[in-house]
């Protein structure tokens, strides 16, 4: 079911939609060497054998877990006799072009990467490398730089539909042959649970439609034939409905409430469903902030590591960071002081009068300042002792941060008391 033409090709939009430059580069037979970086199932692969059913270039196509120093060097002398024979079109200018396709390029050690380097900086071949490893941390600089480095993203679950109905209606090359119904419900169900990757569908598809026994002549996929196709149960959990909203709602509520197993719990069914770990994280350092804020600022660092390995990691394994930053938060001391401080301040923005910055507050730090008198007067805290200094901040003298006795934030409470007391 791979893609034949771009016209067949499904998503990375943002690379292959109309006008972008990598389909102007691939309808003018221009292609230059890139990086193809995404998850698996992605299209990665379909999309050089799209390049290569419209390219007049030959290609050459190598597995980094299998191919050595070797293949490499044959595949390349025979790139290097290509272009002394004579051009394919009057108008190609060099002879004859070699495109090097190589997936899972992340596997070639450095020495392998180095033997790329001469023969792709002159152009011969064109290296097309597919990985789903970050291309800056497995891939040599020197590479990369002489590359166009192309991010494919996950499939939605609404590319993985159309995928999935396209294979059941081709009777060519699909399973448009067979009598199959399938309840839109399986369908969407298998869409969801393959996170994004067209290949883990189709197969468990293809598994539910020849393990499904025909019913008055009829193969019909429901729901329960795709769960036990892919082995994983359906969840009710729609991105777009309640579920969704309910779910990372308790999960949220059961951190606030420092309730450290209802959150794993509320976690692991969004992880099951497949929810985007991206939302999750997001949601972790919001709470960290919102709800733990000064009681323990640590919170927040533990919820920005854990959104940041999650990103850096990806599923499955992202759960263990996610899974802990939960924890931590779900534990830590509560308080929401910061945040109602900064709706305070938001407020009185929103609704009252601007108040204008004192003179001695304003930017001094251009030609000119001192003549219009900014920054005149202002006292530096760290030349006074404790590193405190008491002087007009605000014209207006308001309230916002009021910490409570929680926490980290019973010290903090303690020393602006301590501040704040008559000279």
């Amino acid at each position: 079911m791979r893609p034949r033409t771009l016209e067949e090709f499904v998503g990375q939009e943002h690379l292959v939609g109309p006008g972008k430059i990598l389909r102007r580069a691939i309808e003018a037979d221009r292609i230059t060497s890139l990086i193809l970086y995404g998850p698996p199932g992605c299209g990665k692969t379909a999309l050089v054998q799209v390049i290569a059913n419209r390219t007049k270039a030959a290609v050459e196509q190598l597995n980094a877990t299998s191919a050595g120093v070797s293949d490499l060097r044959e595949a390349i002398a025979r790139a290097k006799e290509r272009q002394r024979m004579p051009a394919p079109a009057p108008t190609a200018v060099g002879g004859a072009r070699t495109i090097l396709f190589i997936d899972e390029i992340h596997r070639f050690n450095k020495a392998q990467q180095d033997v790329l380097m001469p023969d792709v900086e002159s152009g011969n071949p064109i290296l097309i490398g597919a990985t789903t490893f970050n291309p800056f941390f497995a891939i040599l600089s020197a590479l990369i730089s002489r590359s166009l480095v192309c991010e494919f993203k996950p499939l939605s679950k609404e590319q993985v539909v159309i995928l999935l109905t396209r294979a059941l209606a081709d009777k060519e090359r699909g399973l448009g042959a067979m009598p199959i119904e399938a309840d839109e419900r399986a369908l969407d169900h298998l869409a969801t649970v393959s996170d994004g990757d067209a290949r883990r569908a189709l197969n468990a598809l293809e598994l539910a439609a020849i393990t499904t026994s025909k019913t008055g002549g009829t193969i019909r996929l429901t729901l329960a034939a795709v769960e036990e196709s892919i082995q994983k149960k359906a969840v009710v959990y729609d991105r777009e409905d309640d579920a969704h909203y309910d779910t990372i709602s308790a999960f949220i509520k059961s951190m606030r409430g420092s309730d450290p197993d209802a959150t794993l719990y509320w976690l692991a069914k969004m992880l099951y469903a497949g929810e985007d770990p991206r939302f999750i994280a997001r949601r972790l350092v919001i709470c960290a902030a919102e709800d733990v804020g000064n009681a323990d600022p640590q919170a927040l660092v533990v919820a920005t590591a854990a959104m940041h390995a999650s990103e850096f990691v990806g599923l499955p394994e992202c759960r263990i960071p996610l899974a802990q930053a939960a924890v931590y938060v779900a534990c830590a001391p509560k308080s929401n002081a910061a945040y109602l401080g900064i709706e305070r301040a938001m407020k009185d923005v929103e609704e009252g009068r601007t108040q204008a910055v004192p003179k001695h507050l304003q930017d001094a730090s251009y030609a000119g300042a001192e003549k219009l008198g900014r920054g005149k007067d202002y006292k530096y805290a760290h030349d006074f002792p404790r590193h405190h200094v008491k002087q007009e901040y605000m014209p207006e003298p308001r309230t916002y941060y009021q910490p409570t006795d929680l926490g980290f934030e019973k010290t903090i409470k303690a020393w602006l008391e301590r501040l704040r007391k008559p000279s």
